[in-house]
């Protein structure tokens, strides 16, 4: 043999064993612990449904996987975590809907809520519940757009903050119904229950299961739920769209995404591993207990989906509800 051929036939072995190398990294992913970043504070809805699929999915993936709570700026610190890490799958994210109202929210932020993500799989969708101080004079949801109506600026509304879940959803109420009501800013949405329930503050939204025991107590009043159909665990209570408000739909979203760049391979592996532990009996009835409903999804569809929540909130955000 030539040493040119010899030369070749080197080139072609090291390429050979390089791509075979490659091969088995892809196959053997994970080989470590991987991070889930939850973009706020432990103890809400994101945080909960982070903590009943991480046993599962570690179960499912063979590695543990560590929830890391990084609460603050409207879910944006921790997503610019998610954003800057390696695009390995060591490092996913649960994003949820302000993920996709954030671009509308703020004129500068750390990263590209398009470009700079790899999506995974949709989670779940969860409605959230209108609910009142039981010294307003109001029965539905109707009575109280009429009362706001007739009261401008004069009823009040409490937040986990501007841009939170509950944010937006009343945001959207608000674009819908034209009602003027003040806002009152909480760091998160324990106290703008409590208050609610002290009487401090007199309407706001809430994650269904944080209300169930306050309305069987009747320390609040449900007026609508935010699905088109109502919620098993409040089946007493109207839809929004069924009270006054056609169409009027809205759900706190969850979803898995990483760094843009992760290999296709271990996109494919995480999303199917998803896709199990989302088809559990129990996972099913733990998530069916939180009012949340299963959408385990391909990458593609939760690409197409935060995209059209991009564009939603853009037109429901007004210029003066900007952050900065």
């Amino acid at each position: 043999m030539s040493s040119t051929a010899s030369a070749v036939a080197r080139i072609f072995a090291v390429g050979l064993i390089a791509g075979c190398a490659a091969n088995a990294g892809a196959q053997e992913y994970p080989v470590r612990p991987i991070r889930l970043i939850v973009p706020h504070a432990p103890g809400g809805s994101n945080d909960i449904l982070a903590r009943v699929i991480a046993p599962r999915l570690a179960d499912t993936l063979g590695q543990s996987i560590v929830v890391d709570n990084r609460g603050g700026a409207g879910a944006m610190i921790g997503t610019a975590l998610a954003a800057k890490a390696a695009p390995d799958g060591y490092t996913l994210l649960l994003a949820d809907a302000p993920h996709g109202a954030n671009p509308a929210l703020h004129s500068t932020m750390p990263y590209d809520t398009l470009r700079d993500f790899a999506s995974v799989s949709l989670v779940s969708l969860m409605p959230s519940v209108l609910i009142v101080h039981p010294s307003i004079p109001v029965a539905s949801v109707g009575e109280l757009i009429a009362l706001a109506k007739a009261r401008p600026g004069q009823l009040n509304y409490g937040t986990a903050g501007v841009g939170s879940s509950i944010y937006l959803t009343m945001a959207l109420f608000i674009n819908r119904t034209g009602v003027d009501v003040f806002h009152v800013s909480y760091k998160s949405g324990a106290p703008a229950l409590i208050d609610l329930i002290a009487g401090q503050t007199q309407m706001q939204f809430v994650n269904v299961p944080p209300a169930l025991q306050h309305v069987k107590a009747g320390r609040i009043k449900p007026l609508g739920v935010t699905s088109l159909k109502r919620v098993p665990t409040l089946p007493q209570v109207p839809t929004i769209s069924d009270s006054g408000v056609p169409g009027f739909e809205d759900h706190q979203w969850q979803g898995v995404i990483g760094p843009a760049g992760m290999p296709r391979a271990t996109v494919v592996k995480v999303n199917s591993a998803i896709a199990k532990v989302l088809a559990d009996p129990g996972v099913r009835e733990r998530l069916a207990g939180m009012s949340a409903e299963v959408v385990a999804s391909s990458p593609e569809r939760l690409t197409e989906f935060i995209k059209i929540q991009v564009d939603r909130w853009s037109k429901v955000i007004t210029p003066g509800m900007r952050i900065d």
